[in-house]
């Protein structure tokens, strides 16, 4: 296959698009000198920006690509994730958004330390982060795998080149530059992918989708039942508890903002997917033997991850293609530094200023964003070149969040003798649960086999539900238990060593900088808040060689 310059022209282009775009939206950030900048945009997101940037963090190259993927390769009615997160999104808006704007957090892990305290926040950010670099890896393969085909290279080398490029931008762009980048991404994706499907659906070698449609929709076979609703509630669910999200969420300027955004977010989502679910119906239907594509090089059959780039490049016309595949590959180098922002955001606030550092500088704070930048895109490097299913990294990336965080989040959030004894114990149960119930991706062997489970298929048993109801259950019943014993005086004080529910010391969950005042700080960081109760001591500014320190909550175990 010769090397399509048309297409590296289009790549050209959308990246120095792109990049301009970051770097002029960089500049309404305050740099080095405001993690809060860096974090949550000052909280001054208009609807406008929010509601497309939200909305990017599902759609991006993984979502993209991976939607005509699973329909060239198994069918419609496996391709669960485009309506699944749409509706997720607006889930998330309806559980969480307004809450946790409400209450002036930073992080999803905010709720956490706040109430179980920094160490069991920090062991809360082990499976948050492993879903972040997972969606990354996603990313990064879905790129990787487009400029593959495109500039003929070998796919480990372009993920490598993708993955410098975003480290790169990502490095030097706050949540300002993220969150405009997103809106170009956005219609970036609309306009190139529209602009392809007429040519595309009236492609001479492809039969009508119509006539085929039995065998791109697909079927479920009643032993699989088990299997699709696992996968959906994973993805219904599972697609709510990330930093990606809740970021955006926690930077609109109201709680009612952030609530409506999400809604709106919903519907944009599920749009987006219409026109790679009909490519991926005009790949299956395509003759590829009548087209110009080497099948002794690249089979679509056999890499169906390719299936949407192959279309765009060698079933439209050279100009088509040159706004297509500049799009996606723009679209999705965007849509990277979304998440590896959230997993350096976390480490940044809640582990390194939570545990490590508790009186750390704003400086010392943003720096400490940017080397996790570099180290989380690494590590979806190496696991982007080792799993090389784009829609199967995109499921899986939502596992463990799904089985571990989303009945912690909300057990945090909505029952209110919940504690850190109940929290532990139902991480504990997850963690052992899915990580036992095996993973073939990652070559885990299953050694708990649930109901159903086969030699050959593995698990049938919708098991990852299963954890998250047993987790939840598990959280309420030690928490109500551990409750009652020490405050009824069945244990003294002194055996609640987590300090967590009769010597509880009250943590702050706000940041308070030096020469900041009660009603600057109220108007920046806590608009809106909704207090349940009130703590009785805040954080105090501590200078340090002229700089206003970032003081971090104290720890319950």
């Amino acid at each position: 296959m010769a090397v399509n310059w048309v297409g590296i022209a289009g790549i050209v282009v959308f990246y120095l698009l792109i990049l301009a775009i970051g770097l002029w939206a960089s500049k309404k950030s305050k740099g080095d000198s405001d993690p809060d900048s860096v974090l949550v945009a000052s909280r001054d997101m208009n609807l406008f920006v929010g509601v497309l940037t939200t909305a990017a963090t599902i759609v991006g190259g993984a979502y993209i690509n991976g939607a005509a993927e699973s329909v060239f390769a198994y069918g419609l009615v496996w391709t669960q994730a485009p309506w699944a997160y749409a509706l997720c999104i607006s889930l998330g808006g309806i559980l969480f958004a307004k809450n946790m704007r409400a209450k002036g957090y930073l992080t999803m892990l905010d709720p956490f330390q706040e109430k179980y305290g920094n160490r069991m926040g920090g062991l809360l950010f082990i499976p948050a982060l492993f879903g972040e670099i997972l969606w990354s890896a996603a990313i990064l393969s879905a790129l990787g795998t487009t400029m593959s085909v495109i500039l003929d290279l070998n796919v480990t080398l372009s993920v490598i080149i993708s993955a410098v490029i975003v480290a790169f931008y990502t490095f030097f762009g706050g949540l300002y530059s993220v969150a405009y980048t997103d809106v170009v991404q956005l219609f970036c994706i609309f306009i190139g992918l529209w602009f392809c499907v007429p040519f595309v659906m009236t492609y001479e070698h492809a039969a009508p989708i119509t006539s085929t449609s039995r065998e791109w929709i697909g079927t479920i076979k009643p032993s699989d039942a088990g299997v699709w609703i696992d996968f959906t509630m994973l993805m219904l669910l599972g697609g709510i508890t990330w930093q990606a999200y809740f970021q955006r969420v926690l930077a609109a300027r109201s709680p009612e903002k952030a609530q409506k955004m999400s809604y709106i977010a919903g519907f944009v989502v599920l749009l987006m997917a219409v026109p790679s679910v009909l490519i991926g119906a005009v790949g299956y239907s395509t003759d590829w033997n009548s087209t110009a594509l080497d099948l002794n090089k690249t089979n679509p059959h056999e890499e169906p991850a390719l299936i949407l780039p192959l279309v765009i490049q060698y079933l439209t016309p050279t100009y088509v293609a040159f706004v297509g595949l500049g799009a996606l590959s723009a679209a999705v180098m965007s849509s990277a530094d979304s998440s590896v922002l959230a997993a350096s955001s976390m480490f940044a606030h809640n582990i390194w200023g939570g545990l490590f550092r508790t009186k750390v500088s704003k400086r010392e704070l943003v720096w400490v964003i940017r080397i996790s930048i570099v180290v989380t895109t690494v590590l979806a490097t190496i696991i982007a070149l080792t799993v090389h299913s784009v829609y199967y990294l995109y499921v899986l990336c939502s596992d463990l969040v799904y089985v571990i965080i989303f009945p912690q989040l909300v057990c945090v959030l909505y029952v209110k003798f919940c504690n850190t004894y109940g929290s532990l114990a139902g991480f504990i149960l997850g963690f052992i649960f899915r990580v036992g119930g095996g993973e073939d991706a990652l070559h885990i062997p299953a050694f708990i086999k649930f109901p159903f489970y086969s030699e050959t298929d593995g698990q049938r048993f919708p098991f990852r539900t299963f954890t998250v109801a047993t987790s939840f259950a598990v959280i309420i019943v030690v928490s109500y238990v551990t409750d009652i014993v020490f405050r009824r005086g069945h244990l003294g004080p002194r055996w609640d060593v987590f300090k967590c529910v009769t010597n509880v010391e009250p943590l702050p969950n706000e940041v308070k900088y030096e020469g900041e005042t009660d009603e600057m700080q109220m108007k920046s960081e806590r608009s809106g808040k909704e207090q349940v109760e009130e703590v009785d001591e805040i954080k105090k500014p501590l200078t340090h060689n002229n700089e206003s320190e970032y003081v971090a909550g104290d720890t319950r175990i």
